[in-house]
């Protein structure tokens, strides 16, 4: 699927939307119930039967919306009402975000969700990625450190100024002329620990770059982080807080979200080794008692599902040995505990240890 979508363009895309609608049209006038067949995907497979069969790019069966079933009517207005403005966008070469589509039928569509799910489908049905179809979503995702890129004639000059955080591009697909002086790629779970680094001087220091998508990371930040490790060929290391949702936003990057598990393919960055925080790391670098907090019945149920994919199993299991020891303990902590030792422990400490090291899994 991956191939597929790279080679898409607004051309194609019009046809295949074009006869899509045609091929309605002539069901109705021809007294046949139309019929939608949508690819079902999924990142991931719960349970102990042992039989997963996950693909990232295949699906795993078809839903058939039938436009005679009330219950589906709904959804079949939705996804033609967004259709059609995808078409718009396309015809006029503009971009909206998700947000902007649901303002335009908010009466009809009440909830962004069903928009979301309408635009996931229509990707499904003309084999492409959200952003083939002009829509865009709002960048989250901060850049620093020696990098220098272009985005559609703008120039991102972050060597100058390594430790100058700079926003991702939404439009990734404009980006160009990557170059780059770094050893080494850093995701970093959050804002607050990428603000950190940055006032430490961190990337003056190290040759590197640093990513956040501000806790669960976002399209944009994906597809760019991906697009780095393509053009780069750096290695990728992930630092998040020792915690199930952590741990959560850690598979994110690595295997993709069940959302948009069509697209997991092109997302997905089976490169990225995590860093820390590990629960080993509280004794190693011996934490003050404090810094330990319970594990919550969220967390706990969180951990479970976790535990219960099945990548976990097959891809990392050492990811799996270390939230098994998390669960079983009861305790998590945030990667802010190291300031306990001083403000600069993190930048100066551990994470060149860390990766000089190779303590990473």
């Amino acid at each position: 699927m991956e191939g597929k979508h790279c080679s898409v363009n607004s051309y194609d895309l019009l046809k295949k939307i074009r006869e899509l609608t045609r091929s309605i049209i002539e069901d109705v006038c021809n007294d046949r119930l139309p019929a939608l067949y949508i690819d079902q995907f999924s990142s991931y497979c719960t349970g102990d039967s042992g039989n997963c069969c996950c693909s990232y790019d295949l699906p795993k069966g078809k839903e058939i919306l039938m436009l005679r079933k009330e219950s589906q009517a709904r959804r079949w207005d939705v996804l033609l009402r967004v259709l059609l403005i995808v078409q718009q966008l396309l015809q006029e070469n503009k971009h909206g975000s998700k947000r902007d589509i649901y303002y335009m039928h908010p009466s009809v569509f009440k909830e962004q969700c069903v928009v979301d799910r309408a635009i996931n489908d229509i990707c499904i049905l003309l084999q492409c990625s959200r952003h083939n179809l002009n829509v865009v979503s709002v960048g989250n995702g901060l850049v620093m450190g020696w990098l220098r890129f272009e985005e559609a004639g703008r120039k991102f000059d972050c060597i100058n100024c390594p430790n100058t955080a700079h926003h991702i591009p939404i439009h990734v697909e404009d980006v160009e002329d990557v170059i780059s002086v770094a050893e080494y790629i850093l995701v970093v779970e959050k804002e607050s620990v990428f603000q950190r680094l940055s006032n430490d001087q961190f990337c003056r220091q190290n040759r590197c770059i640093i990513v956040t998508g501000k806790g669960y990371p976002d399209v944009p930040t994906r597809r760019f982080l991906r697009l780095l490790i393509e053009t780069l060929r750096l290695p990728v290391y992930c630092l998040v807080d020792c915690d199930p949702y952590g741990i959560d936003i850690l598979t994110t990057y690595r295997f993709g979200s069940m959302q948009i598990a069509y697209d997991s393919k092109s997302l997905r960055i089976p490169e990225i080794r995590w860093l820390g925080a590990f629960l080993s790391d509280y004794e190693k670098y011996q934490f003050p008692q404090q810094c330990l907090l319970p594990l919550t019945a969220e967390d706990k149920q969180k951990a479970g599902g976790l535990l219960n994919r099945c990548y976990m199993e097959r891809e990392v299991p050492y990811w799996r040995s270390e939230l098994q020891l998390m669960l079983d303990r009861g305790i998590k902590f945030e990667i802010e505990a190291l300031s306990a030792h001083s403000l600069t422990f993190l930048s100066e400490n551990y994470l060149p240890s860390k990766i000089q090291e190779g303590a990473y899994i």
